[in-house]
């Protein structure tokens, strides 16, 4: 209850908030209520927004306003499962690491190592071109296991500064297993730091499924914003002057990743003790 009161007094926060929740709900309302087809072929190639088409036509003679919907709904599905997965491996990694210590500590972390060291868009593109059909599902699992290694660094910093604290050295006393100490004495104080590093994920995975289909290698069958960006690219939309095909995906990648980032600049203010200060 405190911390949302706190978030509530975060300008950045709020800001971030209401531009991402706006985009969000956008994104998952239009659909439900005109439920157009995106991949509908409705006019001529790159006709110029009208009355018609708000946002006139791609390269393939469809609506590229609603193709702008659909795409942002199946970017912002990708960039919150890759978020979830890419999270969750990379808190439970940094918080058996920093809190066991030893020999687990120096093999999770030579793992994660391997994973720094190697670009984790090299693995990302070799992963997609061996793949057969990349559906949402699939874009956001392949995503969200090659983007986890800084967060459990960072997690693994967290965890080794609290095992040796007062109430974990009570619970291990009292017998409670490796899991409950974790998730009962460690994970509650740094909620806000997994919070703040599934934000920064979720946007990691919007970008760089943008950056994977404008390679030709986004999900099958499906409008993305990265998949819009692609055909614009592959059509020559820049060389036609048909920049409806091409800003307005551009533009809401950008809005989306500010949203977020803003969010985190807000959070990381409020529980950040060196900002704070």
């Amino acid at each position: 209850m405190n911390t949302i009161k706190l978030l509530l007094k975060s300008p950045k926060f709020l800001i971030g908030f209401g531009l991402f929740m706006f985009l969000f709900l956008t994104a998952f309302i239009y659909p439900a209520v005109s439920p157009k087809d995106p991949l509908e072929m409705v006019g001529f190639m790159y006709e110029p927004p009208s009355s018609t088409y708000l946002l006139g036509t791609d390269n393939f003679g469809r609506d590229v306003f609603v193709e702008l919907i659909h795409g942002m709904k199946s970017s912002l599905i990708i960039g919150l499962i890759s978020g979830v997965i890419a999270t969750t491996i990379g808190i439970t990694i940094g918080l058996f690491a920093g809190y066991k210590g030893g020999t687990t500590d120096n093999i999770l972390n030579s793992i994660t190592n391997i994973f720094l060291v190697i670009p984790p868009f090299i693995i990302l593109i070799l992963i997609t071109v061996s793949l057969r059909s990349r559906s949402l599902f699939v874009m956001g699992l392949v995503l969200g296991i090659t983007s986890w290694p800084w967060t459990a660094r960072a997690v693994r910093a967290q965890s080794l500064s609290l095992r040796n604290r007062e109430h974990v050295d009570i619970a291990r006393l009292n017998g409670a297993s490796t899991v409950e100490i974790i998730i009962r004495e460690i994970m509650p104080y740094i909620l806000s730091y997994i919070f703040m590093a599934f934000i920064l994920q979720v946007a990691t995975g919007i970008l760089n499924e943008a950056g994977i289909s404008m390679l030709g290698l986004g999900p099958s069958n499906i409008v993305s914003l990265g998949t819009m960006l692609s055909w614009a690219l592959l059509f020559e939309s820049v060389r036609s002057g048909a920049w409806w095909a091409f800003i307005p995906p551009a533009i809401i990648i950008a809005l989306i990743t500010f949203s977020l980032y803003f969010m985190n600049s807000g959070m990381d203010e409020l529980f950040n003790p060196k900002l704070r200060s």
